[in-house]
């Protein structure tokens, strides 16, 4: 089979590797859509080295078609439309006997630690595979892993009906975020970006939103006057690295100082910089501040939700590609990334 491979660090090559034979509890899928995500632009650059074991195939959003299972698989046959949770966790840290698996403290994930979806096929234990309702087209499938993302989000901020909302970051995640909490609130939601046609995206997709270019207006003010005063309920910070000019206040600091009194913060954004944090403004209001990361089972509930032709994800889908451009995809995002939110490979 060809793959996409990283064997060195800013290079990523369609090449022919073995094609992989599925164990006794684990199915053989035939990639058709994978969807690059700012991880694989983060691992393509090194930056996830030496978590990264090189060489190695990239990607851990993708959907296929079961080709052959495994002696021992029950509940898939060969031509099922499939998507994966790429989650593995332990099973036996503090966090895993929780049943909280995202905080697992040896969290693996495919397409990081191990070969991922890049690929014309890859082996996938059982326990991992969704199936794809019929009427979801496959470049829709490919998204779900992002998708889930937003609906683990509003879960861990526990979003709910009449809620209002801020997302501080216009990227993948905040759409993700978007799409999920409207299908919990159609109270105001309110995005932020410092980028317009981002900002115009999110409007074209979902009209009756409100959105704030934090480059032009001070989004904490202009959020008081949309709320009559009172701030709102949730805030969302997925900006992850800040690119801020010096009268531009943080994000996270933002989303405390904009919601209201009791209300909650939920934080995504993968920073190494320390947030700049003045705990009497999030203690005066006892609020509560609390992060999101991956999802959690979440997987059916956004399927059902695709299903029922409540989510836009043709709206996060700039371009679809050939995976043996990936090289050029990735040197394209790396030089322009504010022009793009999701490229598809198409297999």
């Amino acid at each position: 089979m060809y793959a996409a491979v990283i064997n060195k660090y800013n290079s990523i090559k369609w090449q022919e590797v073995p094609t992989p034979e599925p164990g006794k509890t684990e199915v053989l899928v035939k990639v058709t859509y994978a969807s690059i995500c700012g991880t694989d632009q983060h691992i393509f650059s090194g930056e996830f080295h030496p978590r990264t074991k090189l060489p190695m195939i990239p990607g851990h959003e993708f959907t296929g078609v079961v080709e052959k299972v495994g002696q021992e698989v029950e509940d898939f046959i060969v031509g099922d439309r499939v998507v994966a949770d790429p989650i593995i966790w332990c099973g036996e840290c503090d966090a895993c006997k929780k049943e909280h698996y995202p905080a697992c403290s040896s969290l693996k994930l495919v397409g990081i630690d191990l070969d991922g979806g890049f690929a014309e096929f890859i082996s996938l234990q059982e326990k991992i595979l969704y199936k794809v309702p019929e009427n979801v087209p496959d470049d829709h499938a490919a998204l779900v892993e992002l998708l889930s993302i937003g609906f683990h989000a509003c879960n861990r901020a526990k979003v709910k009906d009449n809620d209002t909302i801020v997302i501080w970051g216009g990227g993948k995640v905040g759409h993700a975020i978007l799409q999920a909490a409207r299908t919990v609130t159609e109270n105001k939601i309110i995005f932020i970006d410092i980028l317009g046609n981002r900002l115009a995206k999110a409007v074209q997709t979902y009209p009756g939103i409100y959105t704030i270019n934090a480059k032009s207006a001070d989004p904490v003010n202009v959020i008081r006057e949309i709320t009559g005063g009172k701030g709102v309920d949730i805030a969302f910070e997925a900006v992850g690295h800040a690119r801020l000019e010096s009268t531009m206040i943080h994000p996270v600091r933002g989303c405390i100082q904009a919601i209201r009194g009791g209300g909650t913060v939920c934080v995504l954004g993968l920073a190494d910089e320390p947030a700049p944090l003045v705990m009497k403004e999030l203690i005066w209001k006892e609020a509560t501040i609390t992060t999101s990361r991956v999802s959690h089972g979440e997987y059916s509930k956004t399927l059902e939700q695709l299903s029922k032709g409540n989510l836009k994800p043709e709206a996060m889908i700039t371009s679809i590609i050939h995976p043996r451009d990936t090289q050029k995809t990735f040197e394209l995002l790396q030089n322009r990334p504010e022009e793009y939110l999701k490229i598809l490979l198409k297999f």
